[in-house]
């Protein structure tokens, strides 16, 4: 069943219309995402929408922002152990998170809206940015905690987008999932930064 056919309470509005934009991003991508398409498969008025989105990039703004809520949950949830595995825990919890919603992830990191006219989302992006990076500094020591939150971000990121775009070349990938790829990688990262094995 998809989401436009199961009938919304009111109040709920909002949510629905987050989680249907969702639907249609995954769909269409960002050329197909409207607030009229989205208020169709919820079967309400177009101009119902805009009594909680006043434009179509208020609502990619809160999609992206229920993101990286979701995002930093499951970096936190990672947080426990010792820094050899909360640091491999940290980085699958990121690439778990793209690989399991895609669309939603690019959204988050398409420069598509202007975080200045959205200062929750701006708010949520930076507690996920310091997730990404919380208790580093139990690992490498807090001198250069912000290049040492980057250079972490950055591998996870970029090791993200290789597995989405499909871009690990066979003799790399030796049959492995993506999960078990990730796995292996991320362990080797930790492994290269000096820390035993998780």
């Amino acid at each position: 069943m998809t989401t436009s056919a199961k009938p919304y309470h009111h109040g709920d509005l909002r949510r629905q219309l987050i989680a249907v934009g969702e639907e249609v991003l995954a769909e269409r991508g960002l050329a197909g995402l409207s607030l009229r398409e989205v208020a169709r498969r919820l079967g309400v008025s177009h101009n119902a929408p805009f009594k909680h989105f006043p434009s179509r990039e208020a609502l990619l703004a809160a999609m992206a922002e229920t993101g990286f809520e979701e995002l930093g949950g499951r970096l936190a949830a990672a947080d426990a152990g010792p820094p050899e595995q909360y640091v491999v825990a940290r980085g699958m919890a990121y690439v778990s998170f793209a690989l399991d919603r895609p669309t939603l992830f690019r959204l988050m990191f398409s420069g598509e809206i202007d975080m200045e006219r959205f200062p929750g989302l701006a708010q949520q992006a930076e507690l996920s940015l310091g997730a990404v990076g919380g208790r580093i500094a139990d690992a490498f020591g807090s001198e250069a905690i912000a290049d040492a939150t980057l250079s972490a971000w950055a591998f996870v990121h970029g090791l993200s987008n290789l597995l989405l775009d499909g871009q690990i070349p066979p003799e790399m990938r030796a049959g492995r999932s993506d999960q078990d790829l990730a796995k292996a990688v991320v362990a080797a990262m930790a492994h290269g930064l000096g820390l035993p094995p998780a």
